[in-house]
């Protein structure tokens, strides 16, 4: 479902470098109902792409799955908005090599922590059953 409601955004809407250098991302997916859900994620940009990585069965990427319909904004870690949002298209990547491009961009921005993060879901057999989600920015503001 295209999403029909418009969402908050304290501030002026961010460009994708701004975004790409915030240690978190507000990422709205929108509901089968257009009711929007916001999510703060660890996101890195590579090239024209923001990648995010996810459980596989978590909310936002059933909502993706459902609908590409997607918005980003800075937010802390509990998902406290800072800028305005901007609306993107988001798809979920199944080829392996798209999935270590969006790895390696995670791995350099996060260094350390991505590191832990995997090695903590490797150990808990999570690390397969990863997903991983790519977003593409428009140029309207939503």
């Amino acid at each position: 479902m295209q999403p029909t409601s418009t969402l908050p955004g304290e501030g002026a809407q961010p460009g994708a470098n701004e975004l790409g250098q915030a240690p978190y991302l507000s990422l709205v997916t929108w509901r089968r109902s257009g009711r929007p859900v916001a999510t703060p994620v660890w996101c890195a940009l590579d090239r024209d792409e923001f990648f995010i990585f996810s459980a596989g069965d978590a909310g936002k990427v059933k909502r993706i799955r459902a609908g590409s319909a997607a918005a980003v904004a800075i937010c802390d870690v509990r998902g406290r908005v800072s800028s305005g949002y901007v609306r993107g298209t988001a798809r979920i990547l199944s080829s392996q090599a798209d999935i270590t491009r969006a790895l390696t961009a995670l791995r350099r921005k996060y260094g350390w922590q991505m590191l832990v993060a995997d090695l903590l879901s490797r150990c808990t057999g999570r690390f397969a059953r990863r997903a991983y989600l790519a977003v593409r920015l428009g140029s309207e503001p939503l």
